[in-house]
């Protein structure tokens, strides 16, 4: 059965951001096509109607993880840095990999992706890096500059390695020692 372009451009969204949310979850490796066009409503099927390559939808989701980051970020009531520090090391988001911060979920499968992931990958780091520069404290751009790479380093490895251990304790102390070593204030 043929489906019109509309419907076959919804299937393809709903492909993507089921992709983004269960490669956060799980990593490009850990589920399978058709785990993926199920999690759609889809079957196997289609996929190549809609995607080239499984890296190829890679791609197209760590592109849309990033950009529903951003888009997180802009809808939040207080855009401080203080607030955004307290929200991306809290436990919550420790413990919602799948709906939260794409760098962080796919960080380790972009360094091992294609050149398409790591594209993606690396234009999402520029868009962040220049976010935060622009709320950086220091009195030049190259100053604010290192701050924000400083600070999306801490603040990526603090929840990667949070995620990675098993003791509770140490994983909130690798989040509070991040808050506490940022360059800027969190008080």
């Amino acid at each position: 059965m043929k489906v019109s372009r509309a419907q076959a451009e919804e299937n393809r969204e709903r492909i993507l951001d089921n992709a983004a949310q269960l490669f956060r979850e799980r990593g490009f490796d850990g589920i399978g096509l058709n785990d993926l066009m199920q999690a759609a409503g889809l079957t196997r099927g289609g996929f190549y109607g809609h995607f080239a390559s499984k890296d190829d939808l890679a791609a197209q989701a760590c592109a849309r993880a990033l950009q529903r980051n951003r888009e997180q970020w802009q809808q939040q009531p207080d855009r401080s840095l203080a607030a955004w520090v307290q929200t991306y090391l809290s436990d919550a988001h420790r413990d919602h990999r799948g709906e939260g911060c794409g760098l962080a979920a796919l960080a380790g499968d972009a360094a091992r992706g294609g050149p398409a992931v790591r594209e993606v990958f690396g234009e999402g780091v520029q868009s962040l890096v220049a976010a935060l520069q622009a709320q950086m404290p220091a009195a030049d751009a190259a100053a604010r500059r290192g701050q924000a790479l400083a600070m999306l380093s801490t603040m990526v490895g603090a929840l990667l390695l949070s995620r990675a251990v098993a003791d509770e304790d140490l994983s909130r102390e690798l989040r509070e020692a991040a808050r506490e070593h940022l360059p800027i204030s969190v008080d």
